[in-house]
């Protein structure tokens, strides 16, 4: 991804990204779809020329459209904005959440990044506008993914606004608000008998195969640009925090990657200048249903142990997650905590938000509402640091889980005195 003219534009800039580099032992490849080392089978991350990134300004961020490619700079893909597929996703809102914050005894600010207001309804839309527009770039014709729910939805929609193909596998017990909304796209999709893990294998070996030969798998064999999507949630929050960082973040777990990708975007951003250093702390939550990177951290292993996922945050539910050993590396690091919830206190916790917040979350949003209480109560998070809690997605997605639990105060006659009988006068 070099340097290339565009006949309407004229030149536009070369991509930041330099190589592939393997998180493992650090032996570098060429940019192409792929996304495992020759050399030790680790994953590969996208690497950046330090150069580039160092021209990247807060002028030319502002300057920007108001979407992920105002950050285009600090990107793999989608300089030319001819290529860039580009739904509007991103610079989403900011939340003050004083209401949450004092029934948790906050005395420093409390903020949700509300990820739900997305043209899907989630964060992967991040991802996925990154992962195809890379897949354009690098000549592919269909787009594909293994998902939990959100990432076919983002898929499928894209897919369908530039008329590209797309095939989605999911797992056959998916909640059937996701289903739909991957299906009224009108692409393929697939419902595979398995887990999530199942679903992913079965990409991975379609991914090798000659009638898959020029297709993107958004989280397979484009993956390094992928995931690289997820750095703008961290971007953003500085930016919107008025080029600051924030002192702790709490973000939910699947595979892990989307906490490694906001430390990531922290990092990058105090060493090229567009933020100061200081001293933050990175937090994980999960669903104890599915909590192998958060029960490694609360044992103190690094090895994290592939579990069989059960609970209903399905959204999370991924047994083996690739990127959970550098997850407990950024938490370590930068002095933060994991911890886990079980189904009732999910529940409540989409519950808490929506009543303080007016945020109506998917239950990875009350995964993450529920871990920063438990987390508080147990002394682990500074009430007196400045907090931003990631919602990665729409409660309308997982109305299931709290629809029993939520009901009309009263059912009336439509009278003065029924309002009075019911006590509501």
């Amino acid at each position: 991804m070099t340097a290339v003219v565009n006949r309407a534009s004229g030149t536009v800039p070369a991509s930041p990204a330099a190589a592939l580099v393997c998180r493992n032992c650090g032996a570098n490849y060429p940019l192409g779809p792929q996304h495992a080392c020759f050399e030790c089978f680790g994953p590969l991350e996208i690497g950046y020329d330090a150069a580039r990134l160092a021209s990247v300004t807060r002028a030319g961020i502002e300057a920007g459209p108001n979407s992920i490619w105002r950050y285009s700079g600090l990107l793999p893909a989608g300089q030319d904005p001819s290529t860039r597929v580009d739904s509007g996703t991103g610079m989403t809102p900011l939340i003050r959440a004083d209401e949450l914050g004092a029934r948790l005894g906050f005395t420093a600010p409390l903020w949700v990044k509300d990820d739900s207001a997305n043209p899907t309804h989630s964060f992967k839309d991040r991802v996925v506008s990154v992962a195809i527009t890379a897949a354009r770039e690098l000549g592919f014709t269909r787009i594909a993914c293994a998902s939990t729910g959100n990432l076919a939805n983002s898929v499928a929609a894209h897919a369908a606004r530039i008329g590209m193909d797309s095939i989605v596998f999911i797992p056959s017990d998916l909640e059937s608000a996701k289903v739909t909304q991957t299906a009224v796209y009108g692409g393929t999709l697939v419902a595979v008998e398995g887990s999530y893990d199942d679903v992913n294998r079965l990409c991975s070996e379609l991914s090798e195969t000659d009638e898959f030969e020029r297709t993107a798998f958004v989280n397979v064999n484009v993956r390094p640009y992928y995931a690289e999507g997820s750095k703008t949630l961290g971007f953003e929050v500085a930016e919107q925090l008025g080029w600051r960082l924030p002192q702790q973040v709490v973000a939910p777990m699947a595979s892990g990657s989307l906490l490694t990708k906001v430390n990531k975007a922290f990092k990058e951003m105090v060493s090229i200048g567009l933020v100061e250093a200081s001293d933050y702390r990175v937090y994980g939550a999960q669903s104890a249903g599915c909590s192998p990177i958060a029960t490694a951290f609360v044992n103190g292993t690094d090895t994290v142990v592939p579990v069989k996922p059960t609970g209903i945050a399905k959204s999370l539910n991924i047994g083996n997650p690739a990127d959970g050993p550098y997850a407990l590396d950024a938490v370590r690091s930068t002095g933060g905590a994991m911890a886990f919830v079980d189904d009732e206190q999910i529940r409540a916790g989409i519950q808490l938000l929506a009543e303080t917040t007016g945020v109506f979350a998917e239950t990875a949003g009350g995964v993450t509402t529920a871990v920063l209480q438990k987390l508080v109560e147990s002394g682990q998070l500074d009430t007196s640091r400045e907090t931003v809690i990631y919602n990665t997605g729409d409660g309308l997605k997982t109305i299931d889980a709290v629809s029993d639990r939520v009901s009309p105060t009263a059912v009336i006659p439509p009278t003065v005195k029924g309002m009075r009988a019911a006590g509501l006068l």
